[in-house]
C-alpha cells in the first residue's frame, strides 16, 4: 500500500466511525478526487459528510471552526500546503484559542490537512515547507506524514486530542511505500510514536528528521555506513509540536554528534526548535551544537535541475554529516 491510499482508507476509516467528522476541499468530490487523489471515493460514499467549496482557505478554515465550536468534528484539504497562509486568521487566531478562552476547555477537533514540500517541479508558490510558520501556538500541534506511521493512528490522535491541528503531507512521501524496507538497518517506535531507525545501539550520531525527509536521511545514512563507515539512528517522529523526544533518549544513544534535517529554509524553523529543546538537557554531552539542515535560502525554482540545487537531498545530509564527523 502507498503513502496516499492508506492515507484514503484512513479517511474512510475515520468518516464512517464518526458521522459527525466533516470532509471539506477544493475538488475533493469525485470524481476528481482532490488533486492528489487522496479523497477519492469519499463523496460518493459519504455525501452528507464531504463538501467541495469554493476557492477560500480562509472560509473552508472558518466553517470547519465553526463545525468544531458546535462539537462535530472537520478535517480541512488545503490543495496546496503555501496557501494555508491565508487560513492563519481563523486556524491561530480563533480555532486554537477557543480551546481555552471560554473559561473551561472546549473541545476544537479539526484537522487541516497541507500537501506540502518540492520535488515536483511546481515552483516558488506551490512547493514551500511552511511548517515553521506554525509552531509555537497555543492550543495547535503539528504533526507530519510519515510512511512509518499508519494514518488511522495519527487521525484517532489528532482529534483525539481535542485542538487544531496542522497535518503537513510532503508530496513526494504519497507515492512511497508504506513501512518500507530499512535494509540493513532496522526499526521501532517508541511509546510517543517516534520511530527510530537503527543498525547497533551505539551509533556515531543522531539524526532526526520528519516524515517528508525520511527516505532522504536513511539514503544518507547507508551512503554514510558503506562509504565512510559512519554509524547512525534516525528518529522519525508524528507530531512535530510540540516536539516528543527528550533529551534522555537522545543521550541513551550514546552519540555525541546530533543533526536535524529539514526542508525549511532556515530562520525559526522546527530544526531550530528541535535544537533548542534538545540543547538545555544535552548540554557538555556533545562535543558541539546540534547541526541544522536544511535548504539553500532561496525561492524555489521549478527547473529540475535547480530545485535539486535549492532543496535539501540525502547528498546534503550526507555531506554535512561528513563535515562535522571527519
Amino acid at each position: 500500500m502507498r503513502v496516499a491510499e492508506n492515507l484514503n482508507a484512513a479517511l474512510h476509516a475515520v468518516l464512517a466511525a464518526d458521522r459527525g467528522v466533516h470532509l471539506l476541499g477544493e475538488d475533493i468530490a469525485d470524481p476528481y478526487g482532490g488533486a492528489f487523489k487522496v479523497t477519492r471515493g469519499l463523496s460518493e460514499r459519504f455525501p452528507d459528510q464531504v463538501l467541495s467549496t469554493p476557492i477560500s482557505e480562509a472560509g473552508i478554515t472558518g466553517v470547519a471552526s465553526g463545525l468544531a465550536l458546535c462539537g462535530d468534528a472537520a478535517i480541512v484539504e488545503v490543495m496546496f500546503g503555501d496557501f494555508v497562509a491565508l487560513a492563519f486568521d481563523p486556524l491561530v487566531n480563533f480555532a486554537s484559542k477557543s480551546v481555552s478562552m471560554y473559561g473551561s476547555r472546549l473541545p476544537m477537533r479539526m484537522v487541516v490537512r497541507c500537501p506540502s514540500g518540492g520535488g515536483r517541479g511546481y515552483g516558488p508558490t506551490h512547493s514551500q515547507s511552511p511548517m515553521k510558520h506554525f509552531l509555537g501556538v497555543p492550543g495547535l500541534s503539528v504533526y507530519e506524514l510519515s510512511p512509518f506511521h499508519d494514518n488511522l493512528d495519527v487521525f484517532g490522535e489528532m482529534l483525539a486530542l481535542g485542538e487544531p491541528c496542522l497535518f503537513v503531507e510532503d508530496k513526494v512521501t504519497y507515492t512511497q511505500p508504506m513501512f518500507p524496507d530499512v535494509d540493513p538497518f532496522r526499526w521501532d517506535r517508541t511509546d510517543d510514536g517516534v520511530v527510530r531507525v537503527f543498525l547497533d545501539e551505539r551509533p556515531d550520531c543522531v539524526l532526526i528528521a520528519p516524515g517528508g525527509m525520511a527516505h532522504r536521511a536513511l539514503e544518507a545514512m547507508r551512503s554514510l555506513l558503506f562509504e565512510a563507515d559512519i554509524s547512525s539512528i534516525l528518529m522519525i517522529p508524528s507530531r512535530l509540536y510540540p516536539f516528543p523526544i527528550e533529551a534522555a533518549a537522545v543521550e541513551a544513544t550514546g552519540a555525541r554528534f546530533v543533526f536535524v534535517a529539514e526542508e525549511s529554509t532556515g530562520g525559526g524553523t522546527w530544526g531550530a526548535e528541535v535544537a533548542h529543546r534538545l540543547h538545555a538537557g544535552l548540554w557538555g554531552r556533545l562535543d558541539r551544537p546540534v547541526t541544522l539542515v536544511h535548504s539553500v535560502d532561496s525561492v524555489i525554482p521549478t527547473a529540475s535541475h535547480l530545485e535539486r540545487e535549492v532543496l535539501t537531498r540525502a547528498e546534503t545530509i550526507h555531506r554535512q554529516v561528513l563535515e562535522v564527523l571527519t
